[in-house]
């Protein structure tokens, strides 16, 4: 079976997925889009209101961010995987819970699983948490650790993670904006010599 009908079969499952109760209040649960083979895979935390509605992942203004985040480092939505750790929306965009993170967790592993990325950028604290403590290292707070890299050992080879803020971020801390910039320039750095 290939990536693409491994990955539509995935995504079935968690547009239908009632694992907990955020499935019962959502409008469409938000798997994932972008490159099946993408060689850098951007993971967010849970979905907001406009991908609730449309069932995609970062279409509201922290997308817009992203988008130019991405173009500034010659890079399209087409060439890279974005999704969440949560793929539904957390009532009110609260924070999502530890039990929605652990209910959810094992679609984004086998997303991982199926796409191979070479390198995962976690957008926010609670998809780096989940990741860093995944491959077995620390989770410090993003401030010290954003634009480091971590490298982890896998059955399909090294994945670098490179934690950065959440582009929602910028948009309440306009100063972030230049230090995830820069982030962004050390993960172009990073494809280069992938």
């Amino acid at each position: 079976m290939g990536k693409e009908e491994l990955m539509k079969k995935l995504e079935e499952r968690i547009r239908n997925c009632q694992k907990c109760p955020l499935g019962q209040l959502r409008t469409n649960a938000v798997p994932g889009a972008g490159s099946y083979d993408a060689k850098v895979m951007f993971v967010g935390e849970a979905p907001g209101y406009w991908e609730d509605q449309r069932g995609l992942p970062f279409v509201g203004r922290a997308g817009k961010v992203l988008d130019e985040l991405l173009a500034e480092i010659g890079l399209s939505r087409d060439e890279v995987y974005i999704t969440n750790v949560v793929k539904c929306r957390p009532p009110g965009n609260r924070d999502p819970t530890e039990e929605e993170i652990k209910a959810c967790a094992p679609y984004l592993d086998r997303q991982i699983d199926i796409i191979r990325p070479k390198v995962i950028v976690p957008l926010g604290r609670h998809s780096m948490r989940y990741l860093l403590e995944k491959f077995g290292f620390k989770a410090e707070p993003i401030s010290k650790i954003h634009g480091k890299t971590f490298r982890a050992r896998t059955l399909f080879g090294e994945i670098v993670i490179m934690p950065t803020y959440h582009p929602a971020a910028a948009l309440y801390k306009p100063q972030l904006l230049e230090a995830i910039r820069e982030d962004f320039r050390k993960l172009k750095t990073l494809l280069e010599e992938k």
